[in-house]
């Protein structure tokens, strides 16, 4: 199944999102005492960070698979509002804003060091009046025909009520289109004849009227009771540790979890909600669709804060790489902010790393004893001919980076196509940048973005040229 990025065009799906937008904001800071007001912790905050909340958080997570999207949502052209439309055009995500006379909802996290201290929302909720309830259902029908799945990203703030959701559900069930739907509160009447819905143990507890072990018999004997009861065609339970339960007609199936540290768990139900939708408009069956889903869902737990998935990183996870040291380009400046925030001194460096050799394994361990956190900048295989000609790379860039991931010294990869890693060097904006070889600091590319630049000396005798060559039968 790991060559599923190389047969499926994620670009062509279309998937249409109702659900409540929210903002999220990250103070990260430091710990270093306890306030002498109260006996609360004292945080320095060194970094914020804006991501896109609730339903907004979907659409992240299918723009980072490189799926399209569309979102109905309330939200205000207040300052939350503008920033939140903002990040939408930003990843090129359509959006229809009911403007319900409430603030936009934003939520503020406060970090400290890696645990999170506190949260702070701000939101005013009111049930939506009968004219902003025929305005979503009217942008609803007009958007439906051009998009190949529904989710429903219910957190309970106003806009999935019980009127908007059955008619969401009939008219997709009427076009023959699956409705997925991140569930909210114990009122499952309005999400009666869907085509799947998500909850974790906690909410199916809800819906049930007591708590329900997290074991495989009580999970599947209360889940077969609740899907016929809402007419579901798939009850999707994410539980976890103990992975993901499929319930469908005469059907159950566990799906376990993928091992690895977790950092934080916010956003990993929409991520999950999210691929399970762009697998199954890619015509993949239920158990496949859950299973990268829930592959996907173990690679965000293991990022700090509200964060989506993205395409590389999936492919990497796929391939058995840990998704924490390859990350994509548009990821790399929000994790620097983090790293940053912990007060970690980033050094940055680059090259192609074609055959591996001691030359590149000492060079990388002097790269990492500058600093605390090493980002390797790794040529696409493209780049690579471009800069070595068309007989390299030997290695393609998926087996260069799975190698180079297993050096301790080097803490993310990430893989460029331009000819140098310049737009690289500005969204890291490294203390050090280093470069190997008779460089002279003022002809490094990307000087003037990083802190100070370092020259390292390569091992004399070692290169991947010669090593090419002794291969060959050369000296």
């Amino acid at each position: 199944m790991s060559n599923i990025l190389l047969d499926y065009n994620f670009a062509k799906i279309n998937i249409l999102i109702i659900g409540d937008i929210m903002l999220d904001r990250y103070y990260y800071g430091s710990v270093s005492r306890i306030s002498p007001e109260a006996p609360v912790p004292v945080i320095n905050v060194k970094s914020e960070v804006y991501t896109m909340g609730g339903a907004g958080n979907v659409a992240n997570n299918i723009r980072g698979l490189t799926s399209n999207c569309s979102i109905i949502g309330i939200a205000k052209e207040d300052e939350a509002g503008k920033l939140l439309q903002q990040m939408f055009n930003n990843i090129d995500v359509k959006t229809h804003f009911i403007d319900a006379d409430m603030p936009t909802i934003s939520k503020l996290r406060v970090i400290g060091g890696k645990q999170q201290i506190a949260r702070l929302d701000f939101e005013d909720i009111k049930p939506l009046n009968e004219k902003l309830t025929n305005q979503v259902k009217s942008i609803y029908e007009n958007q439906l025909k051009e998009h190949d799945v529904v989710i429903i990203s219910d957190y309970g703030k106003g806009i999935c009520s019980d009127e908007i959701c059955p008619f969401i559900i009939n008219k997709a069930n009427e076009q023959n289109k699956k409705v997925i739907i991140d569930p909210k509160g114990s009122n499952w009447d309005k999400y009666k004849n869907a085509y799947i819905v998500t909850p974790n143990v906690k909410e199916l507890s809800e819906v049930y009227g007591k708590d329900i072990p997290n074991e495989d018999e009580n999970v599947i004997k209360c889940g077969i009771q609740i899907r016929e009861k809402y007419n579901l065609t798939y009850l999707i339970v994410t539980r976890s540790e103990k992975g993901i339960t499929i319930i469908g007609k005469n059907y159950n199936k566990t799906i376990p979890t993928q091992a690895m540290e977790v950092f934080d768990v916010s956003g990993a139900g929409d991520t999950v909600v999210a691929c399970i939708s762009v697998f199954l408009g890619l015509g993949l069956d239920i158990n496949e669709a859950v299973y990268f889903a829930n592959m996907a869902a173990g690679v965000v737990v293991g990022k700090l804060g509200t964060a989506p998935i993205t395409l590389s990183e999936f492919s990497y996870s796929l391939n058995g790489i840990h998704s924490s040291k390859v990350v994509s380009i548009n990821s790399i400046a929000d994790i620097i902010k983090r790293e940053k925030s912990f007060d970690k001194k980033i050094v940055f460096t680059n090259g192609c790393f074609d055959i591996l050799h001691k030359g590149h394994v000492t060079y990388l361990k002097k790269a990492k004893s500058l600093g605390d956190i090493l980002i390797l900048g790794l040529n696409s295989d493209d780049s690579v001919r471009r800069l070595k000609g068309e007989s390299r790379p030997v290695n393609n860039e998926n087996d260069r980076a799975a190698v180079l991931e297993a050096l301790e010294c080097i803490d993310y990869i990430v893989i460029f196509t331009e000819d140098t890693p310049l737009n690289l060097i500005k969204s890291v904006m490294p203390d050090v940048l280093v470069k190997g070889g008779d460089y002279k600091a003022s002809d490094v590319v990307g000087k003037e973005y990083a802190g100070k630049v370092e020259i390292i000396d390569f091992v004399n005798g070692y290169s991947t040229t010669s090593t090419i060559k002794k291969l060959n039968g050369g000296k």
